[in-house]
């Protein structure tokens, strides 16, 4: 582009050749727009953290002439500028943007004397934009060019904030930020009102979560140290319970009469069955397989008799073990009718499933006690 082009903005001569270095040195920021990019999504999947978006872009001309009129003088060159190329992060938690701020202080030269945390900014009493920037350069160790010097040189932005932050300062950018008139005060309050609400729930999800994951893990101490009574019987905690496999030395022992092969199934399904059966805890679970094997075992023994089945699925144990524990509290048919209902759903083959799985039991002896 020519320089008449960049005289249509009337700077002044020193900010006019700014401009012009701008335009010249176009295809180095792109470049490093793509490396810097690059490297933060590549670290960022790599150390796990799970986010958002990342956002990239450089500054628009028309931007950055405005910002060399209302500042004219401040800067002597391009390399002054700290923000033509700029990087936002957006994160779901609080905590991840610490995560996120700990990665590109690895990654990145940071000139801290420039770089702001706007969370710490607020007095007790206000509320707003909350955000971390951070200013960057490329390090040599982690990437470099012979052929693009200043890729080294260039500072450049990341921005780091969650998505309600994000949220909010886009909505307060387009409601009153860098106006040219002043705001009324009862709007003023009523953003600020909202401010501290979004800050409010940005802290609940991140507790919430915090929260969540300690229940994870005391759930996964205590399945695995057998301590069954003391875990509440729910998807999180069932799913722990099937990781050691409760149910295999059932399969396998019904599995020997044909010398069978095991179909593996998901055994999760039976969380409803076992709900409907009023079972609270993981104890409940574990103590009817206990007081049951030996019954479900015949009951399936009595089943295979006379097949040649060379595969069972392996949903096969878990069933003889509901079939004996429902008969074991006298529902009889009904019942065996209705922990099938609740394993999958209305049918009508439930009904002659259940006749089937009753006549098998009566050979049993439990049954005739």
């Amino acid at each position: 582009m020519e320089q008449m082009d960049i005289a249509k903005y009337g700077l002044p001569p020193k900010e006019t050749l700014i401009l012009q270095e701008y335009r010249d040195k176009h295809a180095t920021f792109e470049k490093l727009l793509d490396i810097v990019k690059n490297i933060l999504t590549k670290n960022i999947t790599s150390n796990h953290i799970y986010i958002n978006a990342i956002e990239a872009r450089i500054k628009a001309e028309d931007s950055l002439a405005s910002k060399l009129d209302r500042k004219a003088g401040k800067y002597n060159e391009l390399l002054d500028l700290t923000d033509i190329l700029g990087l936002r992060i957006i994160t779901f938690y609080n905590d991840e943007v610490d995560k996120v701020a700990a990665l590109v202080g690895h990654l990145f030269e940071i000139d801290w004397e420039n770089s702001i945390d706007k969370r710490k900014m607020h007095d007790i009493h206000s509320f707003g934009y909350n955000s971390l920037h951070y200013i960057c350069r490329l390090p040599k160790k982690l990437y470099e060019d012979p052929a693009y010097p200043e890729l080294n040189e260039i500072r450049f932005e990341v921005q780091m904030r969650t998505a309600l932050q994000h949220a909010w300062s886009v909505l307060n950018h387009d409601t009153g930020y860098k106006t040219t008139f002043e705001i009324p005060r009862e709007y003023l309050r009523n953003m600020n009102r909202l401010a501290g609400m979004l800050e409010l729930v940005d802290e609940q999800f991140c507790a919430i979560r915090t929260g969540i994951i300690k229940y994870r893990r005391q759930v996964e101490s205590l399945v695995h140290s057998g301590e069954f009574d003391e875990v509440a019987l729910d998807s999180e905690s069932f799913g722990k319970y099937l990781e050691l496999k409760p149910f295999d030395a059932l399969n396998k022992r019904i599995a020997s009469i044909n010398q069978a092969e095991i179909l593996e199934a998901s055994h999760m399904k039976f969380l409803s069955v076992f709900s409907y059966f009023g079972f609270k805890t993981l104890g409940d679970v574990d103590r009817m397989l206990t007081n049951n094997s030996d019954d479900a075992y015949q009951l399936a023994a009595f089943q295979l008799a006379g097949t040649d089945l060379d595969i069972i699925n392996s949903s096969l144990g878990v069933i003889s073990l509901c079939t004996v524990y429902t008969l074991k509290q006298g529902t009889g048919i009904d019942g065996i009718e209705r922990f099938l209902e609740a394993l999958n759903g209305k049918s009508k083959n439930n009904r002659t499933r259940a006749e089937n799985l009753y006549r098998a039991a009566q050979t049993l002896p439990f049954m005739k006690k």
